[in-house]
């Protein structure tokens, strides 16, 4: 774990952000960098696909970048996506 400085603009959005979704800042933060992190590996993918994917692997075992390089989120149908989803 590591410190990571970030303007006050993103700080404020980050607080609302995490507020608005029950989370804390770091887990915002951090949400925010999976999404962009995936989205940048997988630049033909849209945010309903980057979701499943995260959800996937979640219910994999978590989120690991060599298998989050080379699978596809739209393989995974969205009913398994609704049963598996934490509320």
């Amino acid at each position: 774990m590591g410190i990571v400085k970030i303007s006050d603009q993103m700080h404020e959005s980050l607080r609302l952000a995490s507020n608005a979704l029950s989370r804390s800042i770091n887990a915002q933060a951090e949400h925010w960098m999976r999404i962009g992190l995936l989205a940048e590996l997988h630049p033909d993918l849209d945010h309903r696909e980057i979701t499943l994917l995260l959800i996937r692997a979640e219910q994999e075992g978590g989120l690991d970048l060599a298998t989050a390089a080379s699978c596809r989120a739209s393989a995974m149908p969205v009913s398994r996506v609704q049963q598996g989803s934490r509320a």
